[in-house]
C-alpha cells in the first residue's frame, strides 16, 4: 500500500516499498512549470533525500503530459529594470537547485515520461539517472523556437547522452524527438506501450529500491565526477546566456508568435 507523504499544491507524492513517486500535478496546464511547482518539486526532492525509507525516486507527470515546459502565463516571474523577464534569477533560484538535488541525491532517480517533455520538462527528464518513456511520448528542446537557448542543464545533459551532432540537431532545429527514436539515439533507456508505462516504471523503481543502494550512490558519484564535474560552470553559463537572449528582439517576437499561434519572424537582433 502507498503511504501518506507530503501534501503539496502542485506535486503529488506517494511512498510505497521504498519508492517515492513524485508526480507533477498541474494537468490542466500540461504540468507547465510555475513558481509553485518549482518550490513544491524541490521540497519533495529534499524530503526524499533525507528520508531513509526512500531508496529510489520515480518522477512522472499527472494527466496527458510529463511537462510542457515553463508556464509563459506565470505572472510571478521577476523582471529586470528594463522590463524584461529576469530569467537569470528564475534559473538560478528555481530550476538549478532542482537539477543539483537530482544529481546529488545518493539514490537512483527514474523519469517515467508520459506524453510531451518540452523545454525545462525535457531538461528535468534528462537530469535523471534513467529514463523510461511511453511510446507516444516525445522530447522537445523548444527554446530555439522562441529565440532562447537550452537551459535547466540540458546543454550539459543532452550531449553527454547523445553526442555533439545530435545535441546540435535537437538544440538548433527545435523539432520533436519521438520516444522510439530517442531510444535509438541513446537519449533514453526504455520505451514501453503507453498503457504499460505506470506499471513498468513502478516495477523498475521497485527493483532499484530493493537493490544495493550504497552501490548505486557510489556509481552516481563516479558518473557525476566524470561527466558533470563542470556542472556548476555550465549552469551559470546557461543562466547568463539565457538572460542575454531574454533581452533580444528575437525573444519578444518568438514569445508573441507563440501566444498568437503563428510563425515567428526572427531578425537576428
Amino acid at each position: 500500500m502507498s503511504e501518506p507523504y507530503m501534501e503539496l499544491e502542485t506535486v503529488n507524492i506517494r511512498l510505497r516499498d521504498g519508492v517515492a513517486t513524485i508526480a507533477l500535478n498541474r494537468p490542466e496546464a500540461l504540468n507547465a512549470w510555475n513558481a509553485q511547482l518549482g518550490a513544491d518539486l524541490l521540497a519533495a526532492l529534499e524530503r526524499a533525500a533525507q528520508d531513509e525509507a526512500v531508496r529510489a525516486l520515480l518522477i512522472t507527470g499527472s494527466g496527458r503530459a510529463f511537462s510542457s515546459g515553463a508556464d509563459l502565463k506565470d505572472l510571478s516571474v521577476d523582471t529586470t529594470p528594463e522590463g524584461r523577464p529576469d530569467v537569470y534569477r528564475t534559473l538560478t533560484e528555481r530550476y538549478h537547485p532542482i537539477m543539483r538535488a537530482i544529481r546529488d541525491i545518493p539514490k537512483p532517480v527514474l523519469a517515467a515520461v508520459n506524453g510531451p517533455a518540452v523545454g525545462i520538462g525535457c531538461s528535468l527528464a534528462l537530469c535523471c539517472d534513467l529514463i523510461m518513456a511511453g511510446e507516444g511520448a516525445y522530447f522537445l528542446l523548444a527554446f530555439v523556437n522562441i529565440g532562447l537557448v537550452p537551459d535547466g542543464g540540458s546543454s550539459l545533459f543532452l550531449p553527454t547522452r547523445v553526442g555533439m551532432a545530435r545535441a546540435s540537431e535537437l538544440s538548433m532545429l527545435g523539432e520533436r524527438l519521438p520516444a522510439p527514436r530517442a531510444l535509438e539515439w541513446g537519449l533514453i533507456n526504455r520505451v514501453v506501450a503507453d498503457e504499460h508505462l505506470e506499471q513498468e516504471s513502478q516495477a523498475l523503481a521497485a527493483r532499484l529500491a530493493s537493490g544495493p543502494t550504497r552501490s548505486y550512490a557510489g556509481t552516481k558519484r563516479q558518473l557525476n565526477n566524470w561527466l558533470y564535474g563542470r556542472m556548476e560552470e555550465q549552469l551559470e553559463l546557461e543562466a547568463q546566456l539565457q538572460q542575454e537572449m531574454a533581452g533580444s528582439d528575437d525573444f519578444l517576437e518568438g514569445a508573441m508568435a507563440f501566444v498568437e499561434r503563428r510563425q515567428a519572424r526572427f531578425s537576428g537582433s
